[in-house]
């Protein structure tokens, strides 16, 4: 299975490059994870629990990151296994731009999965991963740039008592 799509993300390309690399960004983002531990350098491992139709499991995988270009782009590449419930393996390649809104963030994956989860048919497999990646990326856009509506931007109050528009918790923690 193999998808695309691109994302502006109003933070520029330093700020989506840390926060991708980010353990705590990687684990508020991945949908189910419960725990994840490593450095880019090193890779990840994590746990995350999902259910894909009638199939609940908790995969324990390892990600690493390679071909890193700085501020540019990366290649993630993870395989997790799932016990009775099979194994999902898969990459992404990830590219940012710095356009005049932020970064541009254009991204390409490719998944497979074995074992019973195999069984439940291409069709409900492909809509998962759709489903998977899109939230990641969702979460992943509200972590750096803060809400998208006006209705989640409300006003912080600031040590100062001055308010300030409400970022995503990376940005704030990075400003």
């Amino acid at each position: 299975m193999q998808m695309n799509d691109t994302r502006v993300i109003k933070a520029n390309t330093s700020e989506v490059w840390a926060a991708i690399l980010n353990p705590e960004v990687l684990k508020d983002c991945i949908p189910g994870c419960t725990e994840i531990s490593g450095s880019p350098a090193d890779g990840f491992e994590a746990t995350v629990t999902q259910k894909v139709g009638p199939v609940k499991a908790t995969f324990k995988g390892a990600v690493t990151l390679s071909e890193m270009v700085e501020n540019e782009s990366l290649k993630i590449s993870g395989e997790g296994k799932g016990g009775p419930a099979g194994f999902a393996k898969g990459g992404a390649v990830v590219r940012m731009e710095s356009i005049p809104e932020g970064t541009q963030l254009t991204y390409e994956v490719e998944a497979s999965v074995g074992g019973k989860l195999a069984q439940l048919g291409s069709r409900i497999i492909d809509g998962f991963a759709k489903k998977m990646a899109d939230e990641f990326f969702n979460r992943f856009q509200a972590a750096v740039e803060g809400p998208t509506t006006e209705d989640e931007a409300v006003a912080e109050t600031d040590e100062s008592g001055d308010a300030e528009t409400k970022k995503g918790w990376f940005k704030r923690l990075i400003s």
